[in-house]
């Protein structure tokens, strides 16, 4: 057996990055302080293999490797040879933290030690930690076997080579991989948030409904989704905390302020598919709203929403977030928007961008429109993000 891989949480996000580890030939080391739930989740990872054996996808053969390289494990020092942990248990600071104290004393000193949180700081999770040069982020999405973009997160003592080791590990399991900077929501995360905030917001305004929004965001950009849609989809719990995290993180910067109204649902157990309701209901035989087809109002919403995301895109390179390559590849791989925010931008004229957000600025005088200074520079200087 070569040095494994330990995964820390068998949860959604554990099982699936156990699940493609192991289909990529690592041998895999599945942690949970729970056997009920490493049971479940062997019998849900059977399901999931069995499903793709039907569809052909995968080889009996294939099917059998995959479950003999996952060891489950309820003894936390069954990790301690391993090459690489990942932590993926649940977003709460605190028993992060714990946890990254307990696993530094199991592991050898060149054990690489990695969190999949999709928000927290990386550096505080490492503060506690004795040699904070090994660790650093690995943001994969759900579900992880499918999505392809993974965010890579070094904290400033994180070492290069470690970081370099851990693309190319993470690549050859034909993932793209983007670096971003340990900040609240990292690229993704962060970006994302006007999508569903500002769509939220015309909604309470009275100008238009939830189902005309999704027209106007899929008619007009081209989105495969409609911001209330998505957010049913993902679990408006799942989109509510995302919010509120990168909010608070951000010391209430107005632009990611949460929605009263999403609260509310989430308030209600309203959440979305899993609960058959959300912004719209799923229980069978409800008929939910058809939207206004109206193109003026359509192009409206679309041209307040965008303007929106760009100047988020924009703010985050020019704070160095990622690289403007990064940043566009992932918005077009994480969340599958049609284009990357920052070539949109150059595309629709970042003059359009600022006047767009200039006659919100003045309509509402809310500090969320406030447009980027590297916007208003490239406006003034008549230069763009792509030649």
């Amino acid at each position: 057996m070569n040095s494994p891989i330990s995964i820390m949480g068998a949860g959604t996000m554990g099982l699936g990055i156990a699940q493609l580890a192991a289909s990529h030939g690592e041998d895999v080391i599945l942690f949970d302080i729970d056997q009920k739930v490493l049971d479940l989740s062997k019998k849900k990872l059977l399901n999931t293999l069995n499903n793709l054996l039907k569809k052909k996808k995968i080889s009996i053969d294939e099917k059998d490797k995959i479950m003999e390289k996952i060891n489950w494990t309820v003894n936390i020092k069954d990790i301690s040879k391993s090459f690489m942990v990942i932590e993926a248990v649940i977003e709460n600071l605190d028993i992060k933290k714990k946890l990254f104290y307990d696993m530094e004393s199991l592991v050898s000193n060149e054990c690489i030690l990695a969190t999949n949180t999709s928000s927290l700081s990386v550096s505080k999770i490492a503060s506690e930690c004795k040699k904070p040069q090994r660790i650093l982020g690995i943001h994969f999405f759900n579900p992880v076997p499918i999505m392809q973009l993974v965010e890579l997160i070094p904290i400033d003592q994180t070492q290069l080579k470690l970081k370099e080791m851990v693309k190319n590990k993470i690549e050859s399991w034909n993932k793209i991989v983007v670096t971003a900077k340990d900040t609240p929501g990292f690229i993704v995360n962060r970006l994302a948030r006007p999508f569903y905030g500002e769509a939220l917001r015309i909604y309470e305004e009275g100008i238009a409904d939830y189902s005309t929004i999704d027209w106007a965001m899929k008619k007009m950009g081209k989105f495969r989704m409609g911001p209330f849609e998505l957010m049913d989809f993902i679990g408006i719990d799942v989109n509510y905390m995302a919010t509120e995290s990168v909010f608070i993180g951000l010391n209430h910067n107005p632009r990611y302020t949460p929605s009263p109204l999403q609260k509310k649902l989430l308030d209600e157990g309203k959440l979305g598919r899993k609960s058959g309701e959300g912004f719209y209901k799923y229980q069978e035989g409800v008929i939910n709203p058809e939207p206004n087809k109206d193109e003026k109002l359509g192009k409206k919403i679309y041209n307040r929403i965008l303007s929106m995301l760009i100047n988020g895109a924009i703010e985050a390179l020019h704070l160095q977030i990622g690289s403007k390559e990064d940043i566009d590849i992932a918005m077009s791989k994480g969340v599958n928007y049609p284009k990357g925010l920052l070539r949109w931008g150059d595309e629709w004229g970042l003059h359009n961008v600022l006047n767009q957000l200039m006659d919100l600025y003045d309509s509402y005088g809310d500090d969320r429109y406030e447009p980027s200074l590297l916007l208003k520079n490239k406006v003034n200087n008549k230069t763009f993000f792509y030649a």
